[in-house]
């Protein structure tokens, strides 16, 4: 079955190259929330394929840690409890020029409430490091091997 194009998709490639010439550096703070079996969520985006760890964008005039919190929260409903471990800073070049991604480990959290699918996040869930879905983005996949399996930490997403 062919994945049917979203609209959101289309504004985000319009968008881009202005957010290219209006800044310089971009910074994401995304969330590995691991569960009690070890299991991690990921998010599905209604304007891109694949499979992504929740996160977005800082905002001006927000902390990264902030930044994720408020990413958790609105995405997927995840209210962290403790504080996140940093696991790197990862340059995501290769799709954004001048992106760079901080990924953070969220072992202590709650969920009260899971959002209803919407224009941005299509499906959520978590899922067996074995038995990720088709089309997890590799960069998820890097880290995962990072953080699970001892690989050699790449500054690149």
């Amino acid at each position: 079955m062919t994945a049917k194009p979203r609209p959101g998709r289309y504004l985000v490639r319009a968008l881009r190259p202005w957010w290219r010439l209006t800044r310089g550096l971009t910074i994401g703070a995304q969330g590995v929330v691991i569960d009690e079996r070890a299991d991690v969520l990921l998010v599905r985006h209604g304007y891109r394929p694949g499979w992504f760890f929740p996160g977005g964008g800082v905002e001006r005039g927000e902390s990264i840690k902030t930044a994720l919190a408020r990413e958790l929260a609105e995405e997927t409903g995840v209210a962290i409890t403790a504080p996140a471990k940093l696991h790197g800073i990862f340059s995501n070049g290769e799709n954004f020029p001048g992106d760079h991604i901080a990924v953070f480990i969220v072992r202590a959290w709650e969920q009260p409430e899971t959002p209803p699918p919407n224009m941005e996040i299509a499906e959520q869930g978590f899922f067996p490091r074995e038995d990720l879905p088709r089309g997890t983005d590799a960069g998820a996949r890097r880290r995962l091997a990072e953080i699970f399996d001892g690989a050699d930490l790449s500054e690149m997403w």
